[in-house]
């Protein structure tokens, strides 16, 4: 059966989609992307080195929009990086039947709650799976034995989170990115071990 797989190339979703390759599935590596940024390319690579096939999810730059509005008026990124993720996991539900994200039990945002995973399965007809029984320090043990990871200061060229047409359009709206996103360091895969 295949599976669609929310993908960013970090090593959460890498994990998510090897566990899923392990058992069967035939897995296909989803980035979403607005068409402002090609920030899709580096989790291109990531699946590349990982020999799993990658597609581009190309969404609505309204829902950059609305994200970016969201995010000013907050004044920090959590409910609008949940809003984008809960569009892409809507759009990717639309061509696949099942779906999956590496989200996991410690995460805060993008998180689905069981509620808003109930309504999806309900209305979509689908599957979704995540990484909810999994914590920080078991993805850890698992990426540690299975990843080679690149480790650097984030960037708009060593991700593909949403994050970066994010900032690309905070910037274009005349704001200062790094007033709503803290300097943080990105991981990504860059192949088996």
């Amino acid at each position: 059966m295949k599976v669609g797989v929310l993908y960013s190339g970090g090593k959460d979703s890498s994990v998510m989609a090897i566990i899923l390759k392990r058992m069967g599935f035939v897995v296909e590596l989803v980035t979403a992307n607005f068409g402002l940024y090609d920030s899709y390319i580096p989790a291109s690579k990531s699946a590349e080195a990982l020999s799993l096939n990658h597609k581009i999810l190309n969404l609505d730059k309204n829902i950059l929009k609305k994200t970016v509005e969201i995010i000013v008026e907050d004044g920090f990124p959590n409910n609008g990086i949940s809003y984008v993720h809960n569009k892409a996991i809507e759009e990717i539900a639309n061509i696949y039947s099942i779906i999956a994200d590496g989200t996991r039990r410690d995460d805060r945002t993008p998180k689905l709650d069981k509620n808003q995973i109930r309504s999806l399965e309900d209305r979509k007809n689908v599957q979704y799976i995540n990484l909810n029984g999994f914590g920080f320090r078991t993805i850890e043990t698992i990426v540690n034995d299975l990843f080679e990871i690149s480790y650097e200061k984030s960037n708009k060229k060593n991700s593909s989170d949403y994050e970066v047409e994010i900032r690309f359009l905070i910037e274009e709206e005349g704001y200062l990115s790094k007033d709503f996103f803290p300097e943080h360091y990105q991981t990504r895969v860059i192949g088996f071990k």
